[in-house]
């Protein structure tokens, strides 16, 4: 008995994770039918003398079935839905090396450098989350004098790192940008972008202008890379993006305005605005917000 309520103890965990999931669910492919079944009797061979009632066991083994089929269906969603559309999530802060070194002791990964913004008084470091998916540490850049209008992102009033907005994957902006103003979405107007990374690449981009805040930053602004090579490529790797959410004192308008745009990022009622993203790394799965 023990040994089961031990096996039920471990998959209530697996459940708890959605790295897990992933990883349940590849186990459940590489493993043929009949090994899960023989798993599966042996507790049921201790059900079957402890109870004698065939039909608890068979509602046992549904039960077993279902939550699986949970388990890999909620996985399938975030691999079709939310996450391909990420491009690179904001994680604002004052100063860029503090910053960098609490995600490096977090995840164990160190942040590559990534470059200045020219007139715009900052800089940033990246950490790749994906193939096409990257985490910009964005950061005042004391190399530069201040500009005349506040920088990006609010970061000038940060006493803290934390995430401030995310931008998603876009092409032909403008007329994204038409459409969603016809659906009641101002999202900002198109305008581009540059910098020239330590090795001396230039890369340019084309955005809707993120000073055009939504919900507090909830809702993304676009940008479209065009013929630039994407910076997750060049950016430090061992961490993956698994999982986003986000917290609203007024969580239904936002939600609204985020389905409209064709986003499934939920969105629970918070004390405050956050942005909430799930990272597995070799240091385990880990929140950040």
């Amino acid at each position: 008995m023990s040994a089961f309520l031990e096996w039920l103890a471990d998959r209530q965990r697996l459940s708890a994770s959605t790295q897990n999931q992933a990883l349940y669910a590849l186990l459940l492919l590489r493993h043929s039918f009949a090994t899960h079944l023989l798993e599966v009797n042996g507790h049921i061979r201790w059900i079957c003398g402890a109870f004698m009632n065939g039909r608890m066991i068979a509602a046992f083994i549904m039960m077993l079935a279902m939550g699986a089929a949970s388990d890999t269906s909620s996985l399938s969603q975030d691999a079709a839905g939310l996450l391909p559309k990420v491009d690179h999530l904001v994680y604002g802060t004052p100063d860029l090396r503090v910053a960098v070194e609490r995600l490096e002791k977090l995840l164990g990964v160190r942040a590559t450098p990534g470059g200045q913004h020219p007139g715009a008084g900052t800089r940033n470091a990246l950490l790749a989350l994906g193939p096409a998916t990257y985490l910009e540490i964005f950061a005042p850049d004391p190399e530069q004098p201040k500009p005349d209008s506040p920088r990006l992102f609010g970061i000038d009033g940060l006493a803290a790192p934390r995430l401030v907005a995310w931008a998603a994957k876009g092409t032909d902006l403008d007329q994204l940008a038409s459409d969603a103003r016809r659906g009641g979405v101002k999202i900002g107007d198109v305008g581009s972008g540059n910098r020239r990374t330590p090795q001396g690449v230039l890369l340019s981009w084309q955005f809707t202008n993120p000073r055009t805040v939504i919900a507090d930053g909830i809702v993304p602004f676009f940008i479209d890379w065009g013929q630039t090579p994407h910076p997750a490529r060049t950016a430090a790797g061992g961490a993956t993006l698994i999982e986003m959410r986000a917290e609203h004192p007024d969580p239904v308008p936002v939600q609204k305005i985020l389905s409209q745009l064709g986003f499934d990022l939920p969105v629970r009622k918070g004390v405050k605005p956050a942005l909430v993203a799930v990272i597995a790394s070799a240091r385990g799965r880990v929140e950040l917000r």
